[in-house]
């Protein structure tokens, strides 16, 4: 079948009646629900945007000559990754970048996993034309995926197998003929029980070891599956208009704990089964992590673009864009944005076609980013704050600039430089969902932990980073320098 529309994506929600729980009750229907409906409102505005900008957004199947979503392309030159890239702007743009999984995230990791497949085969063939028919089945049928990395924090000191409970965390329990049955808890899938299927792979960021081998399992699952769970935070949607909560009340996601209940997966939709190995390599001997991380990039830069865009039009609305103080936090902002754009033109451009015939982004400029966006962002809503100062505190609602006796006297008061009371107020109602509110919180927490913890992501950037040409560098220069050594050396 074609790339579904938005109708299509929420008629599958309905039908599927995912098992969620939100607030101490089970969602009877998470279409209607208030903590959902708007998210997944929104969800359906990317699919229709795939019919409304095909051109763009939609392409040739290679195996049914239906259209497709671009964002499940396999790229095979430049232009090919370019154009999946000006795909996932797209969608990016309608929510200033923050939906941090739209569906394009993981398109990229499934099509990464699907035709690059060999290492699944070292445990046993089947994997590997697993993945291959899940990539081909997830492409043809426009499957929206949430996924799951993460143990539960019980004790972070230990490994899994060392755990005074070890069944918490999600584990093998057993192998039969027809497929294996896993139980536990994992953490934490955003856009969890609004999605078609769930992808399941454990996190690599913290290695494994054998011992650890039971609880080294991938697979991908519907959301209806008997004995899954999902089991959401509270909701950032308050209920509120888009006026008074711009951003939340469209674009929360949402995250989940997922529990599987002796879940039964058949062999067709395993990838891993018990071997850590595998696991380890998975991300990045697949390039899944560099597709994955040339989406986020790119999302990235919009979320920038988004931020910039914010803290000009505050600057203008109240005139202190003439302060230098003022002028250096834009540029902070600025430096920012070109620095992305730099590392998003090199990954691109110094591509190369790795051994499956696939065009692959330079992952140490990705790698680069995907490492130092953790570390500024916060950086960026803090600047968004300071701009903003008090204003961001004395935000009336919509209904206040609507009260008979109070509005005019608010539509005066918090006029601007350059807007009226109501305009600037909505302006920085937006500058506060994006920083202040509940909200904006989890969007500086999420972007912080994005790919894992950040000190540990920087260490494995330090240990993966070619150094010894740099110090092949230095001991040339003293050698040069060298006139002689001391007889006593």
């Amino acid at each position: 079948m074609p790339a579904k529309t938005g109708k299509e994506y929420i008629e599958r929600l309905k039908q599927a009646n995912n098992n969620v729980y939100i607030h101490g009750e089970r969602v009877q229907d998470v279409t209607e629900h208030p903590a959902f409906k708007n998210v997944i409102q929104s969800m359906a505005n990317l699919y229709d945007l795939q019919y409304e900008k095909p051109e763009k957004m939609l392409y040739t199947s290679p195996t049914t000559g239906n259209k497709v979503g671009m964002t499940f392309l396999q790229p095979k030159t430049i232009d090919d990754l370019i154009a999946r890239r000006e795909a996932i702007t797209e969608w990016a743009r309608t929510s200033g970048g923050l939906m941090g999984r739209s569906p394009d995230y993981l398109n990229a990791e499934v099509m990464a996993m699907g035709v690059s497949n060999d290492l699944f085969a070292e445990a046993d063939p089947m994997f590997a034309e697993n993945a291959k028919s899940y990539y081909e089945y997830a492409r043809e049928n426009d499957i929206s995926l949430t996924h799951t990395l993460i143990h539960p924090q019980v004790n972070r000191a230990k490994a899994q197998h060392e755990q005074k409970d070890a069944n918490v965390a999600l584990h093998l329990v057993e192998k039969n003929k027809e497929g294996i049955i896993v139980d536990g808890v994992r953490l934490l899938a955003t856009q969890g029980g609004i999605t078609d299927e769930i992808l399941v792979f454990p996190s690599t960021v913290k290695k494994s070891g054998e011992l650890d081998d039971p609880y080294s399992v991938a697979f991908a699952i519907p959301n209806n599956t008997p004995g899954l769970k999902f089991i959401s935070r509270e909701s950032f949607d308050y209920g509120k208009n888009a006026w008074d909560h711009p951003l939340s009340s469209r674009f929360e996601e949402g995250d989940a704990i997922v529990s599987f209940e002796n879940v039964f997966v058949p062999w067709e939709r395993v990838f891993v089964c018990g071997n850590s190995s595998i696991c380890n390599r998975t991300f990045r001997e697949t390039n899944a992590v560099v597709h994955m991380a040339h989406q986020v990039l790119a999302k990235n830069i919009v979320k920038t673009e988004f931020l910039l865009g914010l803290a000009l039009s505050i600057m203008d609305a109240i005139g202190i864009d003439q302060f230098q103080h003022v002028q250096d936090k834009g540029t902070e902002i600025m430096m920012t944005l070109e620095t992305m754009r730099s590392h998003l033109y090199r990954a691109e451009h110094n591509a190369k076609l790795d051994k499956w015939g696939t065009m692959t982004p330079d992952y140490a400029a990705l790698d680069t980013a995907r490492n130092w966006y953790p570390r500024v962002y916060p950086r960026l809503v803090e600047i968004l704050r300071v701009l903003g100062a008090s204003g961001l505190m004395g935000i009336p609602t919509e209904a206040d600039f609507r009260n008979e006796d109070i509005g005019a006297i608010i539509h005066r008061g918090l006029q601007g430089k350059n807007l009226e009371g109501y305009e600037r107020v909505q302006l920085f109602r937006l500058a506060w969902d994006m920083t202040m509110s509940a909200f904006g919180s989890r969007q500086m927490h999420y972007e912080y932990y994005f790919f894992g913890d950040p000190i540990r992501m920087g260490m494995a950037y330090f240990d993966s980073y070619e150094k010894d040409s740099y110090k092949e560098m230095i001991r040339e220069f003293l050698g040069k320098a060298n006139t002689g050594k001391p007889s006593f050396v």
